[in-house]
């Protein structure tokens, strides 16, 4: 029901733009009451910003699950590469129409975007704790989050620009390599096997 009624505001927010379009426009058009669709979503920003929440703790899942000897920072290195890879649209390396229609409406939109930044925190937060909690997992988890943040908004600008994610996909990966070497490098323990 969540992904159902999450895809119907995103339609009608893709065609009209969010902010013509009501929460009791999106509840009809679900076919729910606008109590039912509150019960479920408790903000309009939720409607939109559902898709990401499998992502937010992905983060502190991919260091948790981590094989024996491989540091946090390599982990999350190895799944962002696969991401870059696979075309996944968080890593912002995805040309999709569907894909570029929904990131122009995600950041496009102020209210979204300022939304996002508590889902970045969570994010943050949860990876802090998969780092071991205390000041300096909070430090590092804020630093990894950030490079993984400007990378995808640097892909998606490219892509937004018009640019071909084939054709991106070298250089994407490149420059992940590089800033995750450097994340490495910068965060001792964090970095280092585990």
């Amino acid at each position: 029901m969540y992904r159902d009624v999450s895809e119907t505001a995103i339609a009608l927010f893709l065609e009209r733009g969010f902010d013509a379009v009501s929460v009791a426009e999106v509840a009809a058009a679900a076919e729910i009451s606008k109590p039912t669709l509150f019960r479920y979503f408790p903000t309009k920003e939720d409607l939109v910003l559902h898709r990401f929440a499998d992502h937010e703790t992905e983060p502190a899942r991919v260091v948790a699950a981590r094989a024996e000897g491989t540091s946090p920072v390599a982990a999350l290195r190895a799944r962002f590469l696969d991401g870059l890879d696979h075309r996944d649209p968080v890593t912002g390396l995805n040309d999709a129409p569907a894909v570029l229609d929904f990131h122009r409406l995600l950041y496009g939109t102020p209210a979204l975007a300022a939304r996002l930044h508590g889902y970045l925190e969570r994010s943050e937060a949860a990876l802090a704790s998969a780092l071991g909690g205390g000041l300096d997992a909070r430090l590092a988890a804020a630093q990894i989050i950030a490079v993984q943040r400007v990378l995808a908004l640097e892909n998606w600008r490219r892509m937004a620009a018009g640019e071909r994610a084939d054709d991106v996909h070298g250089e994407a990966v490149e420059a992940a390599q590089r800033a995750f070497g450097r994340l490495g490098e910068g965060l001792g323990g964090f970095g280092g096997p585990r």
